[in-house]
This record gives C-alpha cells, sequence and structure tokens, in this order.
C-alpha cells in the first residue's frame, strides 16, 4: 500500500474515532436533555452552557451519529478490503468529517464567547475539536490507501476464465466458468 499504510493504521483510528464519537454522543443528549428540562421547570436547575451552546448541542449530536455511522462503514471496509467498500468508507468519512468541521467551528466560538459552563460541556468541546483531527488522520489514511497497489479490483481470477465462444469470441472477453452474482457480476460485464 502507499506510504506502508494499512489495515494497522487505519483501524486503530477507526476505533479511537468509534469511541470518541460515542462518548461525545452520551454527553451532549445529556446536556441538551438538561437544558431543555431547565428550560421547561425550575427543579432541574440551570441552563448549561451560554449563548453558543443552543447550536453547539444539535450539531455535535448530529456529528456524532455521522461519525458513528462512518465508522461502521468503516468497520465494514476492514473486514472486507475491496475497492467498492474503500469508496463507500472514504465517502462517509469524508460527510463525518465535514460536519465535524461544522461542530469543531462552533466549539471555538462557544469557547470563545467563554462565561460559565460545565465540565461535561467542556469536554464535549474538547472531543469536538479532538474528533476534528482524528477523523481527518483517518480520511487522510483512507485516501493513501486509494493510492497503494494492494487495493486492486478484488473481482478478478485469472485461474478460472476461459475463452469466450460465440458473439463474445472475436472481442477477445475473458469469461468465467464460474457463475458470478451481485457486484462481482456488475465488475465482470
Amino acid at each position: 500500500m502507499a506510504f506502508g499504510i494499512g489495515r494497522r493504521v487505519s483501524a486503530p483510528l477507526l476505533g479511537l474515532n468509534y469511541a470518541l464519537y460515542l462518548i461525545t454522543a452520551c454527553i451532549a443528549g445529556w446536556t441538551l436533555n438538561h437544558n431543555i428540562d431547565a428550560g421547561v421547570s425550575t427543579k432541574h436547575g440551570s441552563y448549561i452552557g451560554n449563548a453558543a451552546t443552543f447550536y453547539f448541542l444539535p450539531i455535535v449530536l448530529l456529528a456524532s451519529v455521522v461519525g458513528l455511522a462512518s465508522t461502521l462503514v468503516g468497520f465494514h471496509h476492514l473486514r472486507v478490503w475491496r475497492t467498492d467498500s474503500l469508496a463507500a468508507a472514504a465517502a462517509a468519512s469524508l460527510i463525518a468529517w465535514l460536519i465535524t468541521l461544522l461542530a469543531f467551528g462552533l466549539a471555538c466560538k462557544e469557547i470563545h464567547i467563554g462565561g460559565h459552563r460545565s465540565r461535561k460541556l467542556k469536554v464535549v468541546e474538547a472531543f469536538t475539536v479532538i474528533l476534528a483531527v482524528f477523523e481527518l488522520l483517518y480520511l487522510m489514511s483512507l485516501h493513501a490507501g486509494i493510492l497503494g497497489g494492494e487495493y486492486g479490483p478484488s473481482y478478478t481470477n485469472n485461474n478460472t476464465s476461459a475463452t469466450a465462444t460465440g458473439p463474445a469470441a472475436g472481442n477477445n472477453i475473458a469469461v468465467s466458468e464460474k457463475h458470478l452474482h451481485g457486484t462481482a457480476a456488475a465488475a465482470a460485464v
């Protein structure tokens, strides 16, 4: 693979992203629930955060859910390790990174505004900043893998091909002796 980047680099980044997105989603969900309850009644305590928190928490929850979905696609890619799963993992990771960048910008705004913020909210802000970096590293490891030679199409099997007969014989098309189904059949066509 290009630059020596393979499963040994992508897998730990993917596991770390999964854990960080899960923790961020749980804490942001709790904080959002607490703020909703504080707005409805006074017995739940006061509002946590500043003026940017109202915008920050829903975007962090969205980024966490999309990030968790992209890690599941990434785990599938690590399992099958093919070019079609690489394309899906890279696309999902790019979308997750872009939404995380939006949450990162709001986290920077929330930190800049300052004021009284709970430790849990500060953890969500810090994890959002960290996730923006680690999602970018994972995305770069996937794109470095696109350049590698180990990622060649896994559909070709030159040992089981025979020369075509009939209308395809003049086109020098190799026909497989086994029946292909699904994506492999589409790649063979």
